[in-house]
């Protein structure tokens, strides 16, 4: 049984990065982030955001660390860049890497049954994507040999600025005259009507069948990245199609907020950590 969470533990931490995958163009990384302690620990895998086309599994370094310490094992992943290639890559790196980490977790003192999810910015997208469409053949295609029974789906999924539709993002882009962000949503959304295919909003306008996890959505309230009526409007798409959202505005925050300390970013990881125990009290109140 897992240990009982206490989102104000305060546990030392073991760090270190393994291999998880082997791609065609380099390994993907894995951060583990493991708490001292007999465990076992609920899981948690994070998503980094760079717009697609950049970062690694440390740009979230400092919520990372911070949610472990308080006795979570997390576990951050690199993904493919859009740049070596394009949509579905690093969606199908996120569905392996949810299995990969139910697989492996015990090995790290950390629970399978409790795996959860966090994702930032295009991160967010991908563990949207990964969270609503975890059998979807697109997503499932590195097999994991030593536990091929296993399921990509998710207790839970954290978010912090999602692309929720990267269609609505696109656009504003482009007339806000952002040529960079436009080349990076067309260098990932290649062929470009993929845009629409992989996108959470249009999955839930087109009324598809989804799995819907709870889901905690972290939104700034200066953000003219992803804007907040767009996000708004995803978590009242998620909610009338039968799914839990709690979706948080953090006034005076822009796009990439937790990057800095201080008092909204310590709100952000605190609002995260309630989150966890929340579901985690709930998983086990069903059992």
């Amino acid at each position: 049984m897992t240990t009982a969470y206490n989102p104000s533990n305060n546990f030392e931490l073991k760090v270190g990065d393994v291999e998880y995958r082997r791609a065609p163009t380099r390994a993907l990384m894995a951060r583990v982030y493991q708490p001292q302690g007999d465990g076992p620990f609920p899981a948690l895998l994070d998503l980094h955001g760079g717009a697609w086309n950049n970062q690694d599994r440390k740009a979230n370094s400092a919520m990372d660390e911070r949610i472990a310490a308080s006795g979570v094992l997390v576990v951050a992943i690199d993904l493919t860049l859009a740049p070596e290639a394009p949509y579905p890559a690093s969606v199908q790196d996120g569905n392996y890497g949810i299995r990969w980490l139910k697989a492996k977790s015990r090995e790290w003192k950390g629970d399978p049954a409790t795996v959860g999810a966090l994702g930032s910015s295009s991160g967010g997208h991908v563990i949207e994507l990964c969270a609503m469409r975890p059998r979807d053949p697109h997503y499932t295609a590195h097999p994991l040999p030593e536990a091929p029974d296993i399921e990509a789906t998710l207790a839970y999924v954290a978010t912090r600025s999602p692309v929720s539709d990267p269609y609505a993002r696109y656009l504003n882009a482009e007339k806000l005259g952002r040529v960079e962000m436009v080349q990076n949503s067309k260098t990932y959304f290649n062929p470009w009507e993929t845009i629409h295919e992989g996108n959470p909003q249009e999955i839930l306008d087109r009324k598809e069948p989804v799995t819907l996890p709870p889901l905690l959505i972290m939104q700034g309230e200066l953000d003219d990245n992803v804007l907040p009526t767009v996000q708004e409007k995803f978590a009242n798409s998620y909610r009338a199609a039968g799914g839990e959202c709690q979706f948080e505005i953090f006034a005076g925050s822009e796009h990439q907020w937790v990057r800095e300390p201080g008092p909204q970013t310590d709100r952000a990881i605190e609002m995260v950590k309630t989150f966890i125990a929340r579901q985690l009290r709930a998983q086990r109140l069903a059992a």
